[in-house]
């Protein structure tokens, strides 16, 4: 019974004391990790990739959704243009011939229908590739694109520095407690400063991680906003 209400009290010493380091660096969580520590500044920056992460994913989803059905529309329009270029051939075919023997009205009308139609084909055609180069093609490349791969992977370097530096928390604290217990042993305190040094160059290049990763993706946001809104104008 002593030993289980010993591990207790170490359990809530290790507790209180990891409070302490929490409180010293502030709250925050990202990812999988809630635990990490940070100060209010790069609670901001963590919340801000994290929007940015967000909105960057949805306008990709959108782009790739804008990109699947302008592929349909060529496809099912060429098929059309297909159709009406046919009825145009015809309509010329039999005006040219004119078999009727009492008058040519029915073939200059026909003559006439089908070489309207056959531009009005070729300018359906003409836009159903100036929707596949101009819009599709372009959407296509940039979800496809290193900018937006790139941004991510700095967001996802970011989150694994975030988690290493939560860890380091908890080994500070852990060297905290020792020094508590030590009565001033010097190779104890020398242990803890090197952990605390440590979180601290965690958390220096956390930070710096964080600003590249926020600074990349809201070059990412913005381009995509741009182009989409864009190629959305062309089509219309």
């Amino acid at each position: 019974a002593m030993e289980a209400l010993w591990k207790q009290a170490s359990r809530l010493k290790e507790q209180v004391a990891r409070q302490g380091v929490f409180k010293q660096f502030g709250a925050g969580g990202y990812g999988n990790s809630d635990n990490a520590f940070t100060d209010e500044s790069e609670v901001k920056l963590h919340q801000r990739l994290e929007k940015l992460y967000l909105s960057t994913r949805a306008a990709k989803h959108f782009q790739r959704d804008v990109v699947r059905g302008v592929e349909g529309y060529i496809v099912t329009g060429s098929k059309q243009v297909e159709i009406g270029n046919k009825l145009s051939d015809d309509s010329q075919k039999y005006g040219i011939e004119n078999t009727c023997t009492s008058g040519n009205t029915l073939s200059r009308a026909a003559t006439y229908y089908g070489k309207a139609r056959s531009l009005i084909e070729k300018e359906r055609g003409n836009m159903l590739k100036a929707f596949g180069t101009q819009v599709a093609e372009p959407l296509r490349a940039m979800v496809m694109g290193a900018p937006l791969e790139d941004a991510r992977h700095l967001a996802q370097r970011y989150d694994r520095i975030r988690q290493e530096a939560d860890a380091q928390v908890v080994e500070v604290s852990r060297r905290q407690s020792r020094v508590r217990e030590s009565a001033g042993n010097s190779d104890v305190i020398s242990k803890l400063e090197a952990a605390e040094y440590k979180l601290e160059e965690l958390k220096s290049n956390m930070v710096g991680l964080g600003k590249e990763a926020v600074s990349a993706m809201a070059a990412v946001e913005g381009q995509q906003q741009r182009l989409t809104l864009q190629r959305l104008i062309a089509m219309g």
